[in-house]
């Protein structure tokens, strides 16, 4: 009779058993598992990872010293190594190249240290961050604009900064290539009729990138687009303008001979913005 009770009873043994097995199962196919010990990464002293990331850095491997920054900055966000950690991250990932990730860690930096002794350092190095990303003039400007504001801001919060100078070449290049941009554009709208929209963006070159190499040849343009429109008079002046502080310009020989084909000659007419 004992027997038969036991008999009964296996089903429910079974069943206990099929469950367990079950959560066993499931258990380790839970998001949860990416919690267990051996998914775990072991905590490294923060010194250690600085000391490795120092090593790495002096023999120019940047790939594993970014790694140990980035673990030291996730593992030990208030040691005191970070600071600097955060100032070497950012010229790692700039030296290697990762200009994106070099501008992000330097975002990181300033947000944590506006006033860190290392301040100017990493918005010179987010600045040739973007710098080093510009391309020929066909392109859209916006990383020598966002360049050049980037110098400019370090410019203006640390104007003794031994990046100043260097910051202020990167500047005039940048602008040179905003402005080249704007040449770009308004080439185009000259060469298609659309003349308003060509002296506006070579009036911008001329108001707005005074230091660029395009100065001259946007002061051409602008007495060709005038013509073009029958404002004699804005295009004497602009012609005036260029001979007046590029006598020596090939852009000034054109615009003469321009003019004299017209019957007209360099001189400055007042009532437009260049004569104001």
């Amino acid at each position: 009779m004992g027997s038969t009770a036991n008999r009964r009873n296996m089903p429910r043994v079974l069943k206990l058993a099929a469950v367990i097995a079950m959560a066993g199962m499931l258990a380790a196919c839970s998001p949860l598992g990416m919690f267990a010990r051996d998914n775990v990464e072991p905590l490294v002293p923060a010194d250690q990872l600085y000391s490795s990331a120092v090593t790495n850095m002096d023999a120019n491997r940047y790939n594993a010293a970014i790694q140990d920054l980035e673990k030291l900055e996730q593992q030990h966000p208030f040691s005191d190594e970070n600071e600097r950690a955060k100032v070497m991250l950012t010229f790692a990932n700039f030296r290697s190249g990762r200009f994106a990730e070099a501008v992000r860690a330097a975002d990181r930096y300033l947000a944590l240290y506006p006033n860190g002794s290392e301040a100017d350092y990493v918005l010179f190095l987010k600045g040739s961050s973007y710098y080093q990303q510009i391309t020929d003039i066909t392109r859209d400007q916006e990383l020598a604009a966002d360049a050049i504001d980037t110098f400019e801001l370090l410019q203006s919060r640390f104007p003794n900064s031994q990046y100043a100078e260097e910051s202020r070449q990167m500047v005039l290049v940048s602008q040179d290539q905003v402005a080249g941009k704007e040449m770009s554009v308004g080439r185009y709208y000259l060469g298609n009729g659309q003349f308003t929209a060509a002296i506006n963006r070579f009036r911008t070159v001329v108001e707005d990138h005074q230091t660029s190499t395009h100065v001259e040849e946007a002061l051409f343009r602008l007495a060709e687009a005038y013509l073009r429109l029958g404002l004699s008079g804005e295009s004497q002046t602009a012609i005036a303008v260029l001979g007046t502080n590029y006598p020596n310009s090939e852009w000034y020989q054109r615009g003469f001979t321009l003019l004299q084909n017209q019957g007209l000659a360099p001189q400055m007419v007042t009532g437009n913005w260049m004569s104001a």
